[in-house]
């Protein structure tokens, strides 16, 4: 399959903005998964949720799902997006799943970062897997990737993909998740994005960039840069995550032993 994600910079409270850049980069260039960042229609920094809730949509019957699906099935091709979504008069921070013009899942965060804990309702449900044309697909977001408990939960679903929108300013992220990928051996693909939501001198915050994608052994099969609107296209094999041998004597998932574990 073509795995593909895009780094870029959102225009802070312009959707309509965001989602013309998603549908040129994406028309111009062919994947079979797409996945973008986090709250990737929308900018990140908000000064309340009140703010936040004027741009913020409701799936599937608002009009970001409605573009969202008409890229995909335009493209003819699986899209996955971060965005601000509205559910039983709640925010979360969610990422979509679209494939071929079909709205076929959402994760919403459950770890939420920061004064995201102002903004946003915290998810409750395990991240999911999904079937995305015979490949299964689980979703984390951004701060996720510090709970070691969430890759592995998609992992012993089955997950052969982690798709992993991002808002990322820490610096620790690109190194760990390559740890993720590791020990649960799985490929993950962080779309991260760029630049900076400025809202005033005292409320602005900078992005890390660095989007890549990392393969069941580890190895980082390719990274953007730090600060340009990027995107990265690979060829990979999803089947290659369903070893789970770690050498010749070991089975990661077969020789755990959850009767020592305190979680």
């Amino acid at each position: 399959m073509r795995l593909g994600i895009y780094q870029f910079a959102p225009v802070w409270g312009n959707p309509a903005a965001n989602l013309k850049k998603i549908e040129q980069t994406l028309v111009r260039n062919g994947a079979d998964l797409w996945v973008l960042p986090e709250l990737c229609t929308t900018g990140y920094l908000f000064t309340s949720a009140a703010e936040l809730r004027q741009y913020a949509d409701e799936f599937p019957q608002g009009h970001t799902a409605q573009v969202l699906a008409a890229i995909s099935q335009r493209c003819q091709t699986a899209v996955i997006a971060g965005v601000a979504e509205i559910y039983e008069d709640k925010i979360y921070n969610s990422a979509v799943l679209f494939n071929a013009g079909v709205l076929q899942g959402i994760y919403r965060k459950v770890h939420l970062f920061n004064t995201e804990k102002v903004w946003f309702q915290r998810g409750t449900q395990p991240p999911p897997v999904f079937n995305v044309n015979g490949w299964r697909v689980g979703i984390m977001i951004c701060f996720d990737w510090i709970f070691p408990e969430m890759a592995r939960s998609l992992a012993l679903q089955g997950a052969q993909i982690i798709a992993h929108p991002a808002n990322l300013v820490l610096p620790y992220c690109q190194n760990a998740v390559v740890t993720r990928s590791l020990e649960n051996r799985v490929f993950t693909a962080t779309a991260n994005r760029i630049g900076k939501d400025f809202r005033d001198a005292k409320m602005q915050i900078s992005f890390t960039g660095k989007s890549q994608i990392v393969s069941p052994a580890g190895v980082i099969l390719g990274q953007l840069s730090a600060d340009n609107e990027e995107i990265l296209i690979l060829e990979i094999n999803p089947q290659e995550a369903d070893d789970k041998n770690f050498g010749p004597g070991n089975n990661l998932f077969e020789e755990r032993y959850p009767a020592a574990y305190l979680w």
